[in-house]
């Protein structure tokens, strides 16, 4: 980046200066290192990395197939595998370039007690702030999914933020009625931000043989495919943000400069990129390009202002008759 779209796209997120609105999303990247092996892509085009999914103890994940391409889209399913929280903070924390960008650590769990214990651990490290992944299911209620319960999420929120005194971005589900309500419920219980949305459940069939592609049968589906339905729930989540001070990273198949505006224009703060990571690992900077070069367009000075900037009334000139 220049140093004028480093002016333009600096941003404060619960106290973190980003040097850019973007955020690598977890899953996509590994634990930071993974592009880092892409000629001409560097960390310090984003303002924070997402690292991979981690539980308490370490995880195989699923059996294969575990990733599938779909029209405007992917399925996964690979099941959290992780060497686990300990090994990360102690073996893998180590090796990251803190001075290049933020790092986040996405947690998740089986139980209400992991998830503590999980952020009690990351607590005690070098991360920037913490991701909850509240989209497992809770095996002490029969596998019902902690984050399309807002009691149940609201109770994962309560207990990281009593481990932890670093940031706390609740990652919701769009798969729940109500997600307001449970982003409502996630600030009462002390959640600093949100990321917004994750990955919707889908599925894939081999017709030949009339099996589920997925070894789990079903996995996340993210991409452009979902960029619809995404865009609706950040707007719908910033009504109850805004008025608390709340920010939220919009994701959900963001693959250009044009879908992050749309993003930042319905209420996110920052965005999150990671299917469009597949097919063109060199995204991020045309995507800042894009933001800048929007913002001096339209006479901004830094992207904060664009921040929930919808207009929702059509003015009368745009009206049909």
């Amino acid at each position: 980046m220049t140093a004028e779209q480093r002016s333009l796209l600096a941003l404060d997120f619960c106290g973190l200066e980003f040097s850019s609105p973007i955020t690598l999303l977890s899953g996509c990247v590994g634990f930071g290192e993974e592009y880092t092996r892409v000629e001409g892509f560097s960390n310090a085009e984003v303002g924070a990395v997402c690292l991979k999914g981690t539980t308490l103890e370490p995880r195989l994940g699923n059996a294969p197939h575990r990733v599938y391409e779909t029209p405007a889209g992917m399925l996964n399913a690979i099941g959290l595998q992780n060497p686990g929280a300990r090994h990360v903070v102690e073996k893998i924390l180590p090796t990251l370039d803190f001075s290049e960008t933020r790092f986040i650590a996405n947690i998740s769990g089986s139980t209400v007690e992991e998830y503590e214990e999980v952020a009690r651990i990351f607590d005690d490290s070098p991360i920037d702030a913490i991701e909850i992944n509240i989209s497992c299911p809770n095996v002490k209620a029969g596998g019902v999914a902690f984050g399309n319960d807002p009691e149940m999420s609201a109770r994962v929120v309560e207990v990281c933020r009593r481990a932890t005194a670093k940031p706390l971005i609740t990652k919701l589900s769009p798969n729940q009625t109500d997600i307001a309500h449970n982003a409502r419920r996630c600030i009462e219980a002390g959640t600093d931000a949100f990321a917004v949305i994750n990955t919707l459940m889908g599925m894939a069939i081999d017709i030949e043989n009339r099996t589920p592609i997925l070894g789990n049968r079903q996995g996340g589906l993210s991409g452009p495919a979902i960029k619809p339905i995404a865009l609706l729930k950040v707007h719908q989540v910033h009504q109850v943000c805004r008025d608390h001070g709340i920010p939220i990273i919009g994701q959900g198949g963001i693959a250009t400069a044009e879908d992050a505006l749309e993003f930042i224009i319905a209420g996110a703060s920052a965005i999150g990129v990671g299917t469009a990571l597949f097919y063109d690992p060199l995204v991020c900077a045309k995507i800042n390009t894009g933001i800048a070069a929007y913002l001096q367009r339209h006479g901004m000075g830094t992207v904060e202002q664009l921040v929930g900037t919808l207009v929702t009334e059509r003015p009368a000139s745009l009206c049909t008759s």
